[in-house]
This record gives structure tokens, sequence and C-alpha cells, in this order.
């Protein structure tokens, strides 16, 4: 018989393991950033935890309070059978339990469980000394033997810790399969009876059974003999003085559970349960047959056994409670903002400048550019004549082609034709940076000084330029008035810190397509001839930071 129902609960496991192969999720209460909850809605947070969970928001501290979870109730049946020198035979309990997590790894149970188990041997025994007095003597007189048999009844109420295996993981958000132990205290109060007596009176007489045949004929044989009850009190022990020789009602025992068990989640407020729990009640009186064989009385050898079948229910509001905590992965937060952060501060990124003439180190192909040089895009000092020199070592800025090549000033080896004297330079203005605000402020952020810095430069050394101040705007009146604020300041900036003459700016804060965000510049044609300062369009809705 143990032979089949290990076949059976091997049969349940691999039929539970197909299903959660086919079955895997992300998660069945996920949030919708990919987590198992959302970590930041203190709608979940207990009020004993509240001040970690503030913390947290605040950044003062690195981890999430442990969120309030569900419990779950449970129903359970399933085979129930008893380990010992007297063979089993299919008996069953049933019981209900409520669960409730204590962290992501260990849970705690409280159970109740009625159960019968059966047993009988198919051989002949002589240990009489497994029988009451008045039985005992009546076998031992007639001398035959007699087959150890009997019926225990019992109650079970436990209380286990739970010890999820698998929650923790690295590669994925959850499984449908939680694996855990199960270790705990279990009292135990049972009763046994034996059928050793035949319904018409006396004792069994098992002369014409023949027990050199099969197993499965002799049980047969048996079963048309023994056709009384289990009407006979079993030996029990005594683990109280003055018990005197009455049998108990209910004997109880002090015992310890262990076993293990697979939970397979059927959606986010069910789920099935397969468990294995063994009984340690270190009593060998369960089965009424202490001795074995040799007439020894082995302590502790009847261990109860319950292969059950569990049906488990969530309870609670999901507004304020999470799934139990052991259908949940412990690293899910940390994963989930590390892909996508939602709380993480995150620096504004420096792009390191090391010569300060507004091309970024990455791409700056002259690192070592002096102080004030104008630079191209690249980051290197103009040339507006081509001739190898640089405009602000070059004593002869514009030096025609057939001048050159130029001495180590700039000078062209050929005089100076009447075509070329008093040649006024062009308006040359190269890379001008543009100025970006953050969201709706229209305050210049410290970080952006030295690009208005680079741009009032520029301008100082070309001062036949005139830069048109670009803003841009959407299609309402809100963001008109934005974009002329920031145009304001920036033009403020370069008038009253850089002393520019306002006269070489033209104010522009609408008309041309852009980023919202920026203002930008450009040397000025010849056709733009815009003023430097336009009323608001918009004065009710001006901003002052």
């Amino acid at each position: 018989m143990a032979s089949k129902k290990y076949f059976l609960l091997a049969g349940l496991f691999s039929l539970l393991s197909t299903t959660a192969a086919l079955g895997q999720t992300t998660n069945s209460m996920a949030n919708t950033n990919g987590s198992s909850y959302d970590y930041l809605d203190t709608a979940y947070i207990p009020a004993s935890r509240m001040d970690q969970q503030r913390s947290f928001l605040n950044n003062q501290y690195i981890f999430p309070a442990k969120p309030r979870d569900m419990w779950v109730l449970g129903v359970n049946g399933g085979l129930y059978m008893v380990n010992g020198n007297v063979n089993s035979l299919p008996g069953w309990s049933a019981g209900i339990n409520l669960r409730k997590s204590l962290g992501y790894v260990f849970s705690l149970r409280l159970g109740y469980n009625y159960g019968e188990a059966k047993g009988m041997n198919v051989q002949l025994s002589n240990q009489y000394g497994n029988l009451p007095a008045p039985l005992s003597a009546e076998y031992s007189a007639q001398g035959t033997g007699f087959v150890n048999n009997y019926e225990m009844k019992s109650h079970n109420i436990s209380m286990d810790v739970l010890i999820s295996l698998n929650n923790i993981m690295f590669h994925k958000s959850e499984s449908k399969l939680n694996f855990y132990g199960i270790v705990g205290y279990d009292l135990l109060l049972y009763h046994t009876t034996i059928n050793q007596l035949a319904p018409g009176g006396g004792i069994y007489n098992y002369d014409g059974i023949n027990f050199g045949q099969g197993r499965k004929a002799i049980k047969s044989a048996l079963k048309s003999l023994l056709t009384g009850s289990y009407s006979t009190d079993a030996l029990f022990q005594h683990r109280t003085p003055n018990l005197n020789q009455v049998p108990p009602k209910w004997s109880p025992r002090n015992s310890l559970d262990l076993g293990a068990g697979v939970a397979y989640k059927v959606s986010p407020r069910v789920s099935l349960s397969l468990e294995e729990k063994f009984t340690m009640a270190f009593d060998a009186y369960i089965n009424g047959a202490p001795l074995n064989e040799e007439g020894s009385k082995i302590y502790g050898q009847d261990i109860p056994y319950y292969t059950s079948i569990g049906v488990n229910f969530a309870l609670g509001n999901a507004a304020k409670r999470v799934q139990p905590l052991w259908w949940m992965n412990p690293l899910d937060y940390a994963y989930t903002e590390l892909n996508a952060p939602r709380h993480m501060k995150i620096p504004t990124p420096v792009l390191p400048d090391a010569d300060g003439d507004g091309v970024t180190d990455q791409f700056d192909r002259c690192p070592n550019t002096p102080a004030g040089v104008q630079v191209d895009v690249h980051g290197c000092p103009l040339d507006t004549d081509g001739d190898g020199v640089p405009d602000y070592k070059d004593k002869q800025l514009i030096t025609p082609t057939y001048c050159q090549p130029v001495d180590a000033d700039g000078v062209g080896k050929c005089p100076d034709p009447a075509c070329c004297k008093n040649i006024q330079p062009a308006c040359n203005l190269g890379y001008m940076p543009s100025i970006t605000f953050r969201d709706r402020s229209v305050t210049i952020v410290r970080d952006q000084d030295p690009m208005l810095d680079n741009v009032a430069s520029q301008m100082k050394q070309n001062p036949n330029c005139k830069v048109v101040v670009t803003g841009h705007a959407e299609a309402s009146k809100a963001s008109e008035q934005l974009s002329w604020d920031r145009v304001n300041a920036v033009i403020t900036y370069l008038t009253e810190k850089e002393g520019i003459s306002g006269d070489r700016l033209i104010f522009v804060y609408s008309g041309e397509p852009g980023d919202t965000k920026s203002v930008d510049f450009r040397a000025a044609t010849a056709s733009d001839n815009g003023p430097n300062t336009v009323p608001p369009p918009h004065p009710n809705l001006m901003r002052r930071k």
C-alpha cells in the first residue's frame, strides 16, 4: 500500500510541476510598473512600520517598509497512515488551517485535523503481550497465534513554521510553484482499538488460513474472517501516574511536526497545495502493538503521517494588502528600481569642459584653448582666413590666399595691395550653445553660467556682430509668456552681468520651431533688425522664478 501511495504522490508532484512550467507569470498581482506592488504606496504599510516608509520616501533610509499582506485560510484532506510494526491500511484525515507570513521566507500556520488510520499484518504473531490481559490469556491458551490489527482515531492541533525555499529568485519575478519545509508543534490526541473478538463471541481462530500463500490471498481470507468490530481498547502507554488500567478516551501526546510541501497558484486569491507531514509522537502504542516480533519494545517507532491535498484562499482587501509574502520575490523592488527608477536620486549630468570654451572635453579637439578665445564647433580656435594661424594670434586677420603661406604672426609674404587695406573683418561668430531651463522655471541655473559666458566672450571679440536670442513657444498663452520670460532672463544676464550692449541683442520669443525648454543663440543677418526688448505678451501670466 505504501508503494502505491508514493507512486500517487510522485504523479501529483509531476502534474503540478508541468502545470507550473506552462504557466510561469511575471506576477499575478503585479503593479503597472512590473513589480509585485507599488512600493511607494503607503496604503500597503501598517502604522507600526510607517516611520520606516517615510524615511525611505525621503531618501533617509534605503529599504522600503515591509508591506501588509493577506491571511490565507486553507482546507485539506487526504491519506492518513501510521508507520510502525503493523502494516498500514488506507486511512483518511481532513482539516482546516490559517496561515500568516512572518516574512518572505517564514510563515506561521495554525491547524486542526481529524483523522482515522487502520492497519493489519498478514502474518501470525506470538507476542501476546501486545494484547490486553483477557485476550492475551485466551490467545496464549489457544496457542495458534493472532494477527495484529488496529483502528486509530485522532485529533491534531498544530502550530507549524513553514519555510519557503524558492521565492528568492535572481532571474524572474516569481514562479507559480512554491516549495516549502514544515517544522512545528503538534498536540496529538489519539484513541486506538483492535478487532480481536468474533461477532458471535470469543476470539478468532486463524487455523483455517494458509499463511504460506500470497499477501493478496491472505488479506482476502483475513477480511472474510475478521468480521467483528474494533471494539477492544488497545494497550496504551501510561504517561501520568494513577491511571490504573482504565484506558483514557484520548491519549495526549506532545509531538514534533516535520514535513514538506509544494503550492501552486491558480489565481491571485486561490492556490492548491500538496503536503507530506510526519508527526513524531515518540510513542510505540499508537498502533496498539508496542512489541516487535522479537519481544522488544521500540519506543517512538509509530509515526503517523499525512499526505494531503489542500485548497487555500487569500483573505483581505487587495487595496491595502499585498499577496502573501511567500509568493513574492524580495528582490523584485530592487530590480524594478534599477530597470525603471522611480525613487532613486539621479544627479544632473555635468559634462566636463576643462578649458571652458563651451565645447565639452568629449568632443573638444583642442582641449587646451586659452581662456576667452573664440572657438569653432570642434573646440578649436577660429582661423578666419584659413592661414593656419588662429585669429587670437593672427596679426593679419584677413590674409589673401595669394599672400600665403604666412609667418608665425599670420602675416603674408606679399605687400598689401590697395584692395586689401582697411578691410573690416566679417561677423564670424562660432558655435554658441543653447541655454536649458528646468520644467516651467525661468531661473538660469548655475551650471548654465559658463555657456552664457562663452556667448558673451564671442560677442566681445566680434564687436560688430549682433546676436538673435530665440525662445520657442507652443500655441498657448501660458507657453508664449513662459518663452518671453526665459528670453528676457537671458538678455538681462548678458547686459547686466556680462556688460553686453542691449543694442546688439535681438529679442525673439515665438514663431520659430524648437525645444520649448531652451533659449538659442545665432548670429544676426542683415535681415534681422528686431528690438532688444519687447513688451510681455500676457503680463498676468508672468513668472518670477
